[in-house]
């Protein structure tokens, strides 16, 4: 009986443990590396045909993204996860495999220009409509034995609809350790869903620590705080936009507005328009509803058994085309725009930033976090203008941060749910944090609390019979080389370097006719009504 950590380990994307109990062998998530992760993974010991199950604490793509690539490559198990993260796994993966696709195309056009080696996607929507018909729905709280090596649970860990710590009870003949995976803990009071619940017993724990390090701003209301802002932009005739992460973040929003209507919070705008501009968050807000009565907290539940939508309200509007999303810009209304991406990296929110950034009346309120580099991040820390599609904005509206809006725990809260446990377990592994987070987080527990424990690198194994390290790694830095190539291979990166090719383009054809240059300005602007979605 054996764990090794193959992903998310001094870093906090590309989540993945092997579990090897008797002859079963297990996956807890299977997650895609995102952004720039610093250290090399260690290799699966096993084949991905050998796997028999995986179970899934959530549908984030840093903990779900790379089912399909593995599918692709003999994966025919059975997925375990809840019933919620099923749904939203069904929209999310086949999305995933979309942008996948398009990636490969981009490159093999460009590589085909170049007389290079055409590349394969990194798996393909068939991949992902494939890897769906392995998942198996549960419901939170059901213990149910899987076969003889495995007992498992589910446990609401509050951090997105369908969102699990998973206790896992494994036997190798008369052997049984108790292993909790948390899965990414939740912060406290959030909309729509419950707080984290807390498990009491393990012999083991795997436990993020995202934000081992930090603690969130206490006692923000965010609701009337965002009633001010809505007033006070209308007020003055102008949009306020919302940069939201299609999945989570965005139902909160319309949570939070649906209340701020109810209440009155905002006066002399009745029913003031509310568009949610992404078709993923419109597909994802329907899985929402679907779920209420098993993922809600008791107070949204109340709405519900009242036949109030926690989630819809006179005035919202769905856009799901590329012309209902241009058309929201060209309706001179005041009006509430909620569009992905969070961090304004790519999206339709670009275009909605390109209508109204320059506005002195409107307001851009971020809800979320903004990592370097991206254009969201650049808003907030005040530039006063910014290109987007190639265009130099000025930078006159309100640039607005709620603060305190997280989907983890802080350190506090991480160390709220460990230590529900009535005894101490035998060791505590800390993943899913920077080097910084899952550092300082550790050794809190080992020098403060009296706690065992190690935050491992990738590939190292340990053995949960006996309790002891079987092999400790050390970290493998990604070679520079490697690094290139992820940077080359980024999906942004290539997307602005394709701009760039763009520009000189058109450069090179100043001097054309004007009806060729009329035709190539229509191609662009029918080019970029199709992809600005």
């Amino acid at each position: 009986m054996k764990l090794t950590f193959i992903g998310a380990d001094h870093e906090v994307t590309g989540s993945c443990h092997y579990l090897e109990v008797g002859k079963t062998k297990i996956l807890v998530d299977c997650g895609m590396e995102q952004g720039n992760n610093p250290y090399q993974n260690a290799e699966l010991p096993v084949g991905y045909n050998e796997i028999d199950y995986v179970l899934l604490t959530h549908a984030h793509i840093d903990h779900a993204g790379m089912l399909p690539w593995i599918y692709a490559r003999g994966f025919r198990g059975r997925i375990i996860t809840t019933y919620a993260t099923a749904d939203l796994c069904g929209i999310m993966l086949i999305d995933s495999a979309h942008i996948q696709e398009m990636e490969a195309e981009w490159k093999n056009r460009k590589a085909k220009r170049a007389g290079r080696i055409q590349v394969e996607p990194l798996y393909t929507t068939e991949d992902a409509q494939g890897v769906l018909g392995l998942f198996e729905g549960v419901a939170y709280d059901q213990m149910f034995r899987v076969n003889e090596n495995l007992t498992l649970r589910f446990t609401d860990v509050g951090h997105l609809l369908g969102s699990a710590s998973i206790e896992v009870w494994a036997s190798e003949g008369e052997n049984v350790r108790k292993i909790v995976f948390s899965g990414d803990i939740g912060n406290k009071n959030k909309p729509l869903i419950r707080n984290p619940q807390y498990i009491d017993q393990a012999d083991y724990v795997v436990m993020e620590t995202t934000y081992g390090n930090r603690r969130h701003k206490q006692g923000v209301d965010h609701i009337p705080q965002l009633a001010s802002i809505i007033q006070e932009t209308l007020d003055k005739g102008g949009n306020v936009v919302i940069p939201a992460f299609a999945v989570g973040r965005t139902q909160e929003l319309l949570y939070m507005i649906r209340r701020i209507k109810e209440e009155e919070m905002v006066t002399g705008h009745p029913n003031f328009d509310v568009y949610v501009d992404s078709p993923l968050a419109v597909e994802a807000t329907h899985v929402f509803k679907m779920n209420m009565r098993e993922c809600y907290d008791e107070e949204t539940k109340a709405l519900v058994e009242k036949g109030i939508n926690p989630i819809d309200f006179p005035g919202l509007k769905l856009s799901i085309t590329s012309e209902e999303s241009k058309n929201i810009n060209f309706d001179p209304t005041p009006k509430v725009i909620i569009s992905a991406s969070g961090m304004c990296d790519a999206g339709r929110i670009r275009h909605h930033l390109k209508h109204n950034l320059w506005r002195k009346e409107c307001c851009v309120v971020f809800a979320g976090y903004q990592a370097d580099g991206t254009l969201g991040r650049l808003l907030v820390d005040g530039a006063r203008e910014v290109k987007i599609f190639g265009e130099e904005i000025n930078v006159q509206a309100r640039i607005v941060q709620l603060e305190g809006i997280s989907g983890h725990a802080d350190r506090d809260g991480l160390l709220t749910w460990l230590l529900a446990f009535k005894e101490k377990p035998s060791y505590v592994f800390t993943v899913h944090g920077d080097e910084e987070n899952c550092t300082a987080f550790t050794s809190m527990l080992t020098d403060q609390l009296g706690y065992e424990a190690r935050a491992p690198y990738s590939g190292s194994q340990f053995d949960l019979i006996r309790g002891c390290w079987i092999k400790l790694t050390e970290a493998v830095p990604v070679d520079r080389q490697t690094a290139a190539r992820r940077k080359a291979t980024g999906i942004y990166t290539r997307l602005v370097e394709a701009g760039q090719q763009l520009m000189d383009v058109i450069h090179r054809n100043q001097e054309g006719a004007n009806k060729d240059l009329l035709r190539f300005t229509e191609e662009i602007q029918a080019l970029c009504e199709k992809w600005d979605r």
